[in-house]
């Protein structure tokens, strides 16, 4: 369904330890907006919701709403630094089109 790779992971790890409090997981959800027309928010959560697809990889839960998984299904997430900032890309089969932030898909 999603795959985390290894430089997201140990991104989500990161996060997760720095986080100050108790975190579950992560969350990747697919909503409406972008300059593409939908775009991906993540965050740390210290509860899922019932509904929730959990998928596990190496003790990092990723929580994915119902409405959220057919958007996301097949989607690569992976961490990348650069001299223009560091942050998660999606390779996502789902896509049409994206924008060049990659953040925001059609």
């Amino acid at each position: 369904m999603i795959e985390l790779t290894d430089n997201a992971l140990n991104a989500v790890r990161s996060a997760i330890s720095g986080a100050g409090q108790e975190v579950e997981g992560l969350r990747i959800m697919v909503e409406a907006g972008g300059c593409a027309g939908f775009q991906y928010t993540m965050g740390l959560v210290n509860e899922s919701n019932p509904a929730d697809h959990v998928f596990e990889r190496d003790g990092v839960k990723v929580f994915i709403e119902e409405g959220s998984l057919a958007y996301l299904d097949g989607t690569r997430v992976d961490f990348v630094s650069g001299l223009e900032g560091a942050g998660f890309t999606f390779d996502n089969p789902q896509a049409k089109s994206s924008c060049s932030c990659g953040k925001s898909f059609g």
